[in-house]
């Protein structure tokens, strides 16, 4: 066996002192749905509720071993990694500065107060996390402290491949497939090190947030490529740039093993599982099970493990989630309609929606003209079909309309 699965083994082995191991389900409703074993293992279960902690543990403890006077660590993040930071300082009785953007909700950064204790101090600064991220930099440089990175560290790395020991030794033989969360690549490249050195016949596939696709451009540009623009939604996996250590341990990934997942689609996984299951997923934490009817046929009768990173939700996000979830589903939409401005036209327009069909907006924006007026309109219905019936009905009555569910910027704007 290499030193890479040594290491990771011991990394598990000293986990024990922090946490037991996670629990890895297997899932009757998604195994019965999609006719194969399907596997949960859930990271969101960790004292943190999030894989995050495994990482930052063991770099800590590697870190100390070597240099035991260093006491002082510093981390920007957050979110899953600032909590874990936190929880390791407090168990080593050592001190870490814990780097914020401004912009971070006020949930967070009192979970991370309350894992951390007296041992952490948090600092507030930066509206984006670039800016965080480079004013930590700073301040560990300044103070000689040793900085902890979320996922570009061999030590981070090595604890995160302790999601895969546990997993073998749980499922007491290796699973055909292992669908993994991709952010920065810290956990798909520690479990996919141990699973192919120990499990060499197991596959893979790796699942990005389609607005943070850090794999596939690293992947097409054959090395670490900064994206224009990333989708913050997706918190825990929304990373612009893939690490240098992480990519040059996945850069065996063929493109095809690489799968990306809509927001508004993973909005409907994380209410499937939590209407269904019982189970609070936070965006990220639900991309492996997100893409489980994209793969269909392809995972039927085979032994199947998704990795559910965590479960950090703030509830305050639901109504937005049901939002996101409805619209990709098409069971909720929003359109202008250009309302002729004369009796009996609001009425006509209302006699036009079906019995399934529910007005959840309605809102005059401003008079285009003397003869008509524009409207704001938000339609819920149960079936997906009816708004072909009723634009169907829109147009044969002569009402100008144009639908604006699927255009971002008018839709941010508006709605």
């Amino acid at each position: 066996m290499t030193h890479f699965a040594d290491a990771a083994r011991a990394a598990t082995l000293a986990l024990r002192d922090l946490f037991p191991e996670t629990p890895l389900q297997r899932n009757d409703h998604l195994s019965a749905r999609f006719g194969a074993e399907i596997w949960l293992k859930r990271e969101d279960l960790t004292p943190v509720r999030s894989y995050k902690l495994r990482g930052a543990f063991n770099a800590m403890r590697k870190v100390r071993a070597l240099n035991p006077d260093q006491r002082h660590f510093v981390c920007a993040s957050a979110g899953n990694h600032a909590q874990g930071v936190a929880f390791a300082c407090r168990h080593f009785g050592v001190r870490g500065t814990i780097f914020m953007p401004v912009t971070t909700p006020q949930q967070k950064i009192d979970k991370t107060r309350t894992f951390g204790g007296d041992a952490v101090e948090i600092v507030l600064t930066g509206d984006y996390f670039d800016q965080t991220l480079t004013a930590s930099q700073v301040y560990c440089r300044e103070q000689g402290a040793h900085f902890l990175s979320p996922f570009d560290d061999a030590d981070v790395i090595e604890g995160q491949a302790s999601v895969a020991v546990e997993m073998l030794e749980q499922l007491g033989s290796a699973p055909d497939l292992v669908i993994l969360p991709v952010g920065g690549g810290g956990l798909a490249s520690g479990v996919t090190a141990y699973l192919r050195e120990v499990a060499p016949a197991t596959d893979f596939r790796f699942v990005e947030p389609l607005g943070g696709a850090s794999l596939t451009a690293a992947l097409q540009a054959g090395a670490p490529a900064t994206l224009p623009k990333v989708n913050s939604f997706v918190d825990g996996a929304a990373v612009a740039r893939l690490g240098d250590t992480t990519f040059a341990m996945l850069n065996w990934v063929a493109p095809s093993q690489v799968l990306l997942a809509p927001e508004d689609r993973i909005c409907g996984t994380m209410l499937e599982m939590l209407n269904v299951e019982g189970i609070v997923l936070e965006p990220a934490g639900a991309l492996s099970v997100d893409v489980l009817p994209v793969l269909g046929d392809e995972i039927r009768g085979k032994t199947v493990v998704c990795v559910t990173s965590g479960g950090n939700f703030d509830f305050e996000r639901l109504p937005e989630v049901k939002e996101r979830a409805q619209r990709f589903a098409g069971l909720k939409k929003y359109f202008i309609l250009r309302m002729p401005q004369r009796p009996g036209a609001l009425r006509e327009f209302l006699s036009m929606l079906g019995p399934d069909d529910d007005i959840a907006r309605f809102e005059y924006l401003k008079k285009s003209a003397r003869n008509f007026g524009s409207v704001l309109i938000g339609i819920e219905t149960r079936k997906a079909e009816s708004f072909v019936q009723l634009f169907a009905r829109m147009d044969a009555a002569g009402f100008s309309y144009r639908d604006i569910t699927g255009d971002e910027a008018l839709a941010e704007f508006l709605i």
